[in-house]
C-alpha cells in the first residue's frame, strides 16, 4: 500500500503539491489524475523518493523508499521511459539494473518476452519508437517482480493494440494482488481500467474513492424518458422540481428526480413509458466538471489548453507542477 501524508512541495514562489493526503491499496488498479500543471508527477517522484517532500510523508508499505532494501524488488516504476542512455541496447540496459539489485540474468529475458522486444533486444534504444521505449520502461517496472508499482503515462506512443495490452497488464497485476497506481490524460482509457481514483488540481486533492463515486459526485446525471404523452408528463415533473429538456429525436431528459420516481408519477398519472432510462456521465464529462476550476492554462475562448511546459522533463525543476 502506497500512503502520501500531508505532503507539500514548493519551487521558490510556486506550491506545487499543497498538504495532500491519500492511500493506494493492494488488489485494485488505481488512477490518477488532474489536469496539467496539477502536481502529479510531482507526487510520484515523492513517493519514489526523486524530490524530498517539504512537509508530510510519502511511503510504501510503511516505509520510505530510500529505507527499501533491493527497492526495485519492492517498487516498481515508469516516471521518464526514455531516460535511458541511447547507446545502450534493451538487454543491456536491464541487466545493469538488475545487477544493482541481485536480480538473476534470467528474469531479464523473462521480462522483455513480456513486453514484445525480445526481437529487439540487441537494438540501442536510441534507436527505439516512442512506443517501443515505453514498452523499455514497463520491463525495467517489472523487473523485480515487485508488489507496489506505479506508472506515469504508460500509454504514451503506444498503438491500440499496445494500449489493450497495458490494460490488461495492469488488471491483471492489481488481480495477482498489487499495487497498481497509473497516471493518464486519456479518460476513457481510466474508466476501462481504473477501479479507484485519486483526483488533484492545483496540488491539492479533489477526491479519493471509486470511479462510479467519482461520476456521481457530477451533474450530468439524467433520466432518459419516452412516451407519447410528453406534454402531460412534462407538466406534472416540472410541477415536482424537475428539469425537463426536449430532446430533438423527442425524447425527455430529466435531472433532479430519480428514475424511480418519474415512474411512480407516470403511473399515479395513468401514463404509458416507452423508456425509463438512468443515463450517467461519462468519466471524461465528470473529470472537465469537477476539475474545471483547478485548470491553470485557458485559451481565448476559456478552453483549457496544454501546459506550456508540459514537454519538458519531469526531472526539471522548471516544471514543478506537471
Amino acid at each position: 500500500m502506497i500512503e502520501v501524508k500531508g505532503i507539500t512541495k514548493r519551487y521558490k514562489d510556486t506550491v506545487a503539491v499543497d498538504d495532500l493526503s491519500f492511500e493506494v491499496r493492494e488488489g485494485v488498479v488505481t488512477g490518477f489524475l488532474g489536469p496539467n500543471g496539477s502536481g502529479k508527477s510531482t507526487t510520484m517522484r515523492m513517493i519514489m523518493g526523486l524530490d524530498a517532500p517539504d512537509e508530510g510523508s510519502a511511503t510504501i508499505d510503511g516505509v520510505s523508499y530510500h529505507d527499501l532494501g533491493l527497492p526495485l524488488r519492492r517498487v516498481g516504476a515508469l516516471l521518464e521511459a526514455k531516460a535511458i542512455h541511447p547507446g545502450r541496447s534493451a538487454y543491456h540496459h536491464l541487466w545493469y539494473l538488475a545487477q544493482t539489485n541481485d536480480i538473476a540474468r534470467e528474469r531479464v529475458d523473462e521480462v522483455l518476452e513480456m513486453v514484445g522486444l525480445s526481437a529487439v533486444a540487441r537494438r540501442r534504444v536510441g534507436k527505439f519508437s516512442l512506443g517501443m521505449g515505453q514498452r523499455l520502461g514497463i520491463a525495467a517496472a517489472l523487473l523485480g517482480d515487485p508488489p507496489t508499482l506505479l506508472f506515469d503515462e504508460p500509454i504514451n506512443g503506444l498503438d491500440p493494440e499496445g494500449i489493450l495490452w497495458v490494460r490488461n497488464l495492469l488488471k491483471g497485476l492489481a488481480a495477482e494482488g498489487r499495487t497498481v497506481f497509473v497516471s493518464s490524460h486519456l479518460m476513457s482509457e481510466m474508466a476501462l481500467t481504473a477501479e479507484q481514483l485519486v483526483v488533484i488540481g492545483r496540488g491539492r486533492l479533489i477526491s479519493s474513492g471509486s470511479v462510479d463515486d467519482f461520476i456521481a459526485e457530477s451533474s450530468g446525471q439524467f433520466v432518459r424518458v419516452r412516451t407519447r404523452e410528453g406534454r402531460t408528463l412534462e407538466e406534472i415533473l416540472r410541477a415536482r422540481g424537475a428539469h425537463v429538456v426536449v430532446e430533438d429525436d423527442g425524447s425527455y431528459s430529466v435531472s433532479g428526480m430519480d428514475a424511480a420516481a418519474i415512474g411512480d408519477l407516470a403511473g399515479d398519472a395513468g401514463l404509458h413509458l416507452h423508456e425509463l432510462s438512468p443515463q450517467m456521465a461519462s468519466l471524461e464529462e465528470a473529470f472537465m466538471e469537477l476539475t474545471r476550476e483547478s485548470v491553470e492554462y485557458r485559451g481565448h475562448d476559456g478552453a483549457a489548453v496544454e501546459h506550456p511546459l508540459a514537454s519538458t522533463s519531469s526531472s526539471s525543476t522548471s516544471n514543478p507542477r506537471k
